[in-house]
C-alpha cells in the first residue's frame, strides 16, 4: 500500500508556471506507475499525464502536450508535475495516482488502472 500526498498548488496569473509534488509514502515507490488526473467545478476528472515505474515512458493529454511535464524521482519517492504557460482552463483539484497492474501499458489514462489516490491540490488560473 502506497499513501500519497499532494502540494504545490495555488493561484496563479495566465501564462504562469507551478510545480505540483506528490510525496509517496513507504519503500516501493518505484514499483508504481504514476499519473495525474485533473477536476474541475461540474466536470468529470480528466487524465492528464503518467508516467512508467522506471520514468522511461511517459504520457500527457493532448491539451497539456507541450506545456506539461511528468516526472519522478524514485530516491525521494517523489512524483512531480512542471506546468508551464497555464490557461485558465487549466484550474482543477489535481490528484495523483498510483497503481501496479501489468495492464497499465494498455491504458495510462484509465483511472481504472490506479489504486491509491492522493487528496488532491487546487490550482487556480485567473486570466
Amino acid at each position: 500500500q502506497v499513501q500519497l500526498v499532494e502540494s504545490g498548488g495555488g493561484l496563479v496569473q495566465a501564462g504562469g508556471s507551478l510545480r505540483l509534488s506528490c510525496a509517496a509514502s513507504g519503500r516501493t515507490f518505484s514499483s508504481y506507475n504514476m499519473g495525474w488526473f485533473r477536476q474541475a467545478p461540474g466536470k468529470e476528472r480528466d487524465f492528464v499525464a503518467a508516467i512508467s515505474l522506471s520514468g522511461y515512458m511517459t504520457y500527457h493529454a493532448d491539451s497539456v502536450k507541450g506545456r506539461f511535464t511528468i516526472s519522478r524521482d524514485n530516491a525521494k519517492n517523489t512524483l512531480y508535475l512542471q506546468m508551464n504557460s497555464l490557461k485558465p482552463e487549466d484550474t482543477a483539484v489535481y490528484r495523483c495516482a498510483a497503481g501496479r497492474r501489468t495492464s497499465w501499458f494498455l491504458g495510462p489514462r484509465s483511472e481504472s488502472e490506479y489504486d491509491y489516490w492522493g487528496q488532491g491540490t487546487q490550482v487556480t488560473v485567473s486570466s
